[in-house]
């Protein structure tokens, strides 16, 4: 009888010193938690130049002007109809949709990893009933035919997070949704620009259209008059049939030109998610001012206002992350686990405290040791994504400084080149009318008509064409600085 309470107490002993022994090393592994494979993202230092090529010195003594990136797009562009449009689009277009549901995705991918440290608790409770034969090894005590057992209990297990992998997963989650967050933004800013592209290249067409229209009256006025001078004996057949050939010429170009002016219509309605249909404009592409009256600021803001660069960074950040994740593969986990509950072989036992509780607590380690290979091999193609992600990241700055820097050029280029044109067309206008008038005095032939008649054309459509350039440089600097994302009232 001594005995077995020596027994008893020896085993009381025990449960007491284990359960404080697996405290001891919980409150060690969470020590070993700050732990990680890799260290903390820094951001690649990039070369980046003080200012733009293709940008003007600022006047000292000018007035300060807005750095393009920022102004929202409804105090960018001044036209009510493209604004009208630009929402239509921002609202239906399927594109943008899509990569708003990326980010519905990511955000809820971040939900789950931010409850990836969380200890695993499954309730458990069932009921077994077991018979066998008299002639089994284990046969039932006499007078029964079954045997019962019924049981209630609750598990838990908590992993360690000691080399960072549930940490670096959260941080690819959340630099993953970061990345379609700013993914969108790129969408958005193409997106706006494209509209806008779309409906300045429509007023070019009306413009040429108007250009042609007028051309195709003043060349049945000229037909009209060589045929009078035709039938006086002045000028031959062939003056007649040439200037009937630039008239149906005209016709044919005006007929090209509205066929270009519904294929634009459709495509812009496809773009803010509609059915093909006519698009509204209110204004003449002569009435749109070209003016520049913002910033292009440096290219170091580049890498905080350009989406697409910044989703480069969340997705250089992202492998970065699962780089860690990968790492930590390599290295043992520790596991707690624990379970308590009730146990019975009679139901009218199954709840009798504390005769019918357990409980268990176990720290366990797993060490991968015939997977190494494999776990290393991925995580060494883990560093190589990292590294290309970096590589794709300055990629994305280099392009973005070009981009601008082009915007920047064509703008200046193409102001000079409007000029001239301009000039250029206001004389061959005057050479038309002189033309005509020098052909009904007999100081010129047709072909002189014809000609000035023709150049005069091809420079109203020249002129139309670098006008809408012009328009399309200044959005695409816009867009180039990060620019279109941002509604404002």
């Amino acid at each position: 009888m001594v005995q077995s309470n020596n027994k008893e107490r020896t085993l009381e002993m025990k449960n007491r010193t284990r359960v404080p022994g697996v405290v001891l090393i919980s409150m060690f592994l969470l020590m070993l938690s700050a732990c990680s494979t890799v260290g903390n993202y820094t951001q690649p230092e990039t070369e980046l130049p003080g200012t733009y090529r293709g940008s003007v010195a600022a006047d000292s003594e000018a007035v300060a002007v807005p750095f393009a990136g920022t102004i929202p797009y409804r105090t960018f562009f001044a036209d009510k109809s493209l604004i009208g449009l630009i929402d239509a689009a921002l609202e239906n277009n399927h594109d943008l949709q899509v990569a708003i549901k990326n980010i519905e995705y990511a955000s809820l991918g971040l939900k789950q990893a931010k409850l990836g440290n969380l200890p695993g608790l499954n309730l458990q409770g069932g009921v077994s009933r077991a018979t066998t034969s008299d002639f089994g090894s284990t046969p039932l005590p006499s007078g029964k035919e079954s045997a019962e057992e019924y049981s209630a209990s609750l598990s838990l297990s908590w992993e360690a997070d000691i080399w960072g992998k549930i940490r670096n997963t959260r941080k690819a989650a959340l630099a993953e949704y970061l990345r379609s967050v700013e993914a969108e933004k790129a969408v958005q800013t193409r997106l706006v620009a494209d509209v806008a592209r779309g409906y300045y290249n429509l007023l070019q067409l009306d413009a040429q259209l108007d250009i042609s229209r007028k051309s195709q009256a003043l060349a049945d006025t000229t037909l009209s008059m060589m045929r009078l001078q035709y039938d006086a004996g002045y000028v031959t057949s062939l003056a007649v049939e040439q200037q009937e050939a630039v008239k149906l010429g005209i016709e044919a170009g005006i007929a090209g030109i509205e066929q270009g002016i519904a294929a634009q219509e459709n495509a812009l309605s496809v773009l803010c998610g509609r059915m093909p249909d006519e698009i509204a404009r209110t204004v003449r592409l002569s009435d749109l001012s070209i003016e520049s009256t913002f910033s292009p600021g440096i290219p170091a803001q580049l890498l905080s206002n350009r989406p697409d660069v910044k989703s480069a960074e969340m997705a250089l950040m992202k492998a970065h992350a699962e780089s860690g994740v990968a790492g930590s593969r390599l290295y043992p986990s520790f596991t707690i686990s624990a379970e308590a509950g009730s146990n019975a072989l009679q139901s009218s036992d199954w709840f009798t405290f504390p005769g019918s509780l357990f409980s268990f607590v176990q720290g366990a380690v797993l060490q991968p040791v015939f997977q190494q290979g494999k776990l290393r091999t991925a995580y060494k193609q883990s560093r190589v994504v990292s590294d290309r992600e970096e590589i794709l990241f300055r990629q994305a700055v280099l392009n973005a400084v070009r981009e601008v820097s082009d915007a920047l050029v064509a703008i200046q280029k193409l102001d000079i080149r409007e000029k001239a044109l301009e000039k250029q067309e206001r004389v061959l206008r005057q050479s038309v009318e002189h033309a005509n008038l020098l052909f009904n005095s007999g100081m010129a032939d047709y072909l002189e008509v014809i000609t000035a008649q023709k150049n005069a054309l091809d420079a109203g459509v020249s002129l139309a064409d670098i006008r809408r350039q012009r328009l399309d440089a200044r959005t695409e600097l816009y867009r180039a600085l990060g620019g279109g994302w941002r509604k404002g009232g």
